[in-house]
């Protein structure tokens, strides 16, 4: 038997700016409405999993920055 593959497994690999452009359009279809109950379901998992990487994204930015913010206090 075949292992499934780990539904959202590609998000981990996107960049921050494709993570949110991916995430722009999970809302839009959200929104339009239409879609069934499962793809809906399927839809806002993978827009939490996408919003979840932006928030990764974000975080380590902040991180760098306040490094280096310590890095140049100490120069001073």
């Amino acid at each position: 038997m075949a292992a499934e593959p780990i539904p959202n497994a590609d998000i981990e690999a996107l960049s921050y700016e494709d993570a949110r452009e991916q995430l722009v359009g999970v809302v839009s279809k959200l929104e339009a409405g239409g879609a069934s109950l499962e793809e809906s379901l399927a839809l806002w998992e993978r827009g939490e999993a996408l919003a979840k990487r932006c928030e990764q994204w974000l975080e380590g930015a902040r991180k760098r920055l306040a490094a280096a913010r310590e890095h140049a206090a100490e120069e001073s």
